[in-house]
């Protein structure tokens, strides 16, 4: 074939092998977009377990329910104070409060006199069991002292009875219900705050762990 004859044939060819080109491509990239998208689909509950664990951790909720049943109180409460606390981490804070639900010596002192914990020693709250079982002894007791207040429950679990036993007495005498800007100590004030907004997630986030 002469020269001008391959220069006329020539152009023909090219724009085929350009559209194979452009499929084989094109067919790439489909199968690039489908394999993310399935990578997608797989990973990301996985994903979304993987941050809600990090950033909303749950433990022990076998115990929590158990504690939550026993004591009739709401798991998602007794979570929410472990939480705060503790972000489920059993340690002893710079006071000596101890464990996940972060109890004095003298306060666990007192609940297993009252609880019937004979043979109780200190070194027992590192036991998620007895800290959840101990911690959700004394959450009761102070809601039933304040009457189902868990504003005033949360408050003394943070402060002190007898803290907040005097700021309810100077508010009855003012002739005010308590609320919680009357709490006086800025730290109370968001140990409540904190602890109420992880008890609503906590009933959003873990209802059927926690057997809500």
């Amino acid at each position: 074939m002469s020269a001008t004859a391959q220069a006329r044939t020539s152009p023909r060819r090219r724009p085929r092998t350009r559209r194979r080109v452009g499929r084989r491509r094109l067919a790439l990239l489909a199968t690039v977009v489908l394999a993310a998208i399935v990578a997608t689909a797989v990973l990301s509950p996985w994903a979304d377990k993987a941050v809600k664990e990090v950033t909303l951790p749950l433990r022990h909720d076998d115990v929590i329910r158990q504690q939550a049943a026993d004591k009739q109180l709401d798991p998602a409460l007794i979570a929410g104070v472990i939480y705060v606390e503790s972000r489920f981490r059993d340690q002893t804070s710079h006071a000596g409060a101890k464990g996940l639900m972060q109890l004095m010596p003298q306060t666990a002192d007192y609940i297993a006199t009252k609880s019937g914990g004979t043979e109780f020693e200190q070194g027992d709250l590192a036991d998620p069991q007895i800290n959840i079982s101990y911690g959700s002894w004394y959450l009761r007791y102070l809601q039933e002292k304040y009457h189902g207040n868990v504003l005033l429950t949360l408050a003394a679990y943070n402060a002190g009875e007898g803290t907040v036993d005097q700021w309810w007495r100077e508010a009855a005498d003012r002739g005010e219900r308590f609320r919680a800007p009357d709490i006086p100590f800025a730290e109370t004030r968001e140990y409540v705050s904190r602890v109420q907004e992880a008890r609503r997630a906590y009933r959003r986030e873990y209802a059927r762990e926690l057997g809500l």
